[in-house]
């Protein structure tokens, strides 16, 4: 029985799963499998997977479309390892990332996740001026809210036992259990991560260094910031009521955080209306992303008012400062 498996949900990467199923395959902890879960795809992905599969290392499942969140479920149905990683098929792990977490979590034993920071690449896999360098210890269910440290999907390495705790059935499902809520297109991984803080005993924690390579599609983003924030929005409609103190607490702080990183990528994509749009939502909504962190705050409503008025150019420097800072 292999000690780690890795999860590959895939639907319609053929450009770019050949890289990461390389990058997975080059661990330095030699003890995993891969298990890609081909998610209805209708380009070469299928073809891509079959010709991996020789590698022994490497399984196969194809399904109907379920989505993210349904491919990661039917990979973990699947797994055999003792931890559980997911990467998706257009991002990357850098060699000793594998390795990093096992012996993390073997070394922590209340840790249901290792993560680690981000480092963000184009469309064509070149590195960009943009990571994401998450906080790392005493993290709590407001830091999850409020910042999702974790940050993606390709970040986490999971103790199985503890996806195991978070699996229920719904009533109309007849094949495996869910741990990630197949109903969510969007914000899939903060609902289960929160869901295990306020629902569980387990903990999480980060490890040092930028072990992922997380590419940024800038297609159909004004779509998608829209899509974002209305699965952000559902995921607290749905978990509000297993905690009302601690969303009395913390929503109205959390929202502001996710509508400034959602302006924040507005002003990247130099559309203006909407980074404004976000960024005055975002104040209005909370105080508490000025007072804890003013200097991001800020640079985000300036370059927003600047790309309002006076259009791009103004906006060149402070997305200079912007991409010093972490991503979200």
């Amino acid at each position: 029985m292999p000690e780690a498996s890795i999860i590959v949900p895939a639907y319609n990467t053929a450009a770019t799963m050949t890289e990461t199923l390389a990058s997975l395959l080059s661990q330095t902890h030699d003890d995993f499998e891969i298990i890609i879960v081909d998610d209805g795809s209708q380009d070469e992905t299928p073809a891509i997977a079959r010709a991996h599969a020789t590698d022994p290392k490497v399984r196969v499942i194809r399904q109907e479309n379920r989505g993210l969140a349904g491919a990661r479920n039917t990979g973990i149905a699947a797994a055999r390892g003792e931890f559980v990683g997911f990467c998706d098929a257009d991002d990357l792990w850098l060699p000793e990332k594998l390795a990093t977490h096992v012996r993390h979590l073997q070394a922590e034993p209340d840790l249901a996740i290792s993560y680690s920071g981000s480092a963000m690449i184009d469309e064509g896999g070149r590195l960009m001026r943009v990571r994401q360098s998450p906080r790392l210890r005493d993290v709590t269910a407001a830091h999850v809210l409020k910042r999702n440290p974790i940050g993606n999907g390709s970040a986490a390495v999971m103790r199985k036992s503890a996806l195991l705790d978070l699996a229920y059935r719904p009533a109309f499902e007849t094949k495996r259990d869910w741990v990630f809520d197949e109903t969510f297109r969007q914000s899939e991984d903060i609902e289960c991560w929160l869901r295990l803080m306020l629902t569980t005993d387990w903990q999480i924690a980060g490890v040092p260094g930028l072990l992922t390579r997380y590419r940024i599609h800038a297609t159909g983003l004004s779509a998608a910031l829209d899509r974002q924030l209305q699965a952000w929005e559902r995921m607290a409609d749905k978990l509000r009521p297993l905690n009302p103190e601690f969303f009395a607490r913390h929503e109205a702080a959390a929202r502001a955080y996710q509508l400034r990183y959602l302006a924040r990528r507005a002003v990247s994509n130099l559309d203006a209306h909407k980074a404004w749009e976000l960024a005055q939502r975002s104040a209005l909504t909370s105080a508490r992303p000025l007072i804890e962190e003013p200097a991001k705050t800020l640079t985000t409503i300036i370059a927003a008012a600047a790309l309002r008025a006076v259009g791009p150019a103004p906006v060149v420097q402070a997305g200079r400062l912007m991409r010093r800072q972490t991503s979200n």
